[in-house]
């Protein structure tokens, strides 16, 4: 299904307008679909506890912040620590870390399975507003400013972003979440590389295939979880939800 086509889907567009309940000024939030609970819920197992987690190794630069676990597997290279701080345990190639990179790798395949009811999404989100839901791209997503998730009052809602290549947010962009959305319900599956922006506010975990790079003073409520690469930080703020 492709958000935007067709009769049926304006009368779905304009009950979602009434069930949201809001607008901007006078012009309706572009909620996008409405569900029930949203996607499926991705099975995080043992990566769940863990704020980054990497292939190769984990690099920072700077007073990076990190409430939660870190960890690298089959790499053992974790450099930066300090300045950077952990509230949690360091895992460097241990038996933890690699137990947590097969979880991650049983949660990546199950967001990328999922299939049930996708919207097609393409290019730049900025401007939107989301309802919860499964949205897919058949490439690269980005977010050069603002992109909103609308959990409709509903604090259970999901939402899924699968990507078949790299995610890509800008300088300054932020995705805010609203109507009860929580970030801890916000999953981004990412077919190659994801990169976030100097000083952006991010929500939701990153589940990449490679690579997770965060520019200076990127911000995250959620996690950034590569399975092959590594995950590069400076002086971030990465929270667990």
């Amino acid at each position: 299904m492709r958000a935007g086509n067709g009769t049926s889907w304006m009368m779905a567009l304009a009950m979602a307008i009434v069930l949201a309940g809001c607008c901007d000024g006078d012009h309706p939030l572009g909620v996008q679909e409405v569900g029930g609970g949203g996607p499926a819920i991705v099975p995080l197992g043992a990566s769940a506890t863990y704020a980054v987690l990497a292939g190769s190794t984990v690099t920072n630069t700077g007073a990076t912040e990190i409430t939660g676990d870190l960890g690298v597997s089959p790499g053992t290279a974790v450099t930066g620590f300090p300045p950077g701080t952990v509230s949690g345990t360091i895992h460097a190639g241990d038996s933890d870390a690699e137990e947590a990179q097969d979880s991650l790798t049983v949660a990546y395949n199950d967001a990328a399975g999922q299939s049930t009811g996708a919207i097609s999404v393409s290019g730049d989100l900025t401007g939107l507003t989301l309802a919860p839901g499964l949205y897919k791209s058949t490439s690269s997503l980005a977010i050069s400013g603002t992109l909103t998730l609308n959990a409709l009052g509903n604090s259970d809602s999901r939402f899924m972003i699968q990507m078949a290549s790299t995610l890509t947010t800008g300088p300054g962009s932020q995705v805010i979440l609203s109507g009860g959305a929580l970030a801890s319900n916000v999953f981004w599956q990412v077919g190659s590389s994801a990169t976030l922006g100097t000083n952006s506010v991010f929500k939701g975990t990153i589940l990449a295939d490679q690579s997770i790079t965060l520019n200076t003073g990127a911000r995250v409520d959620g996690r950034a979880l590569a399975r092959n690469g590594a995950v590069t930080l400076d002086a971030n703020v990465i929270t667990t939800p």
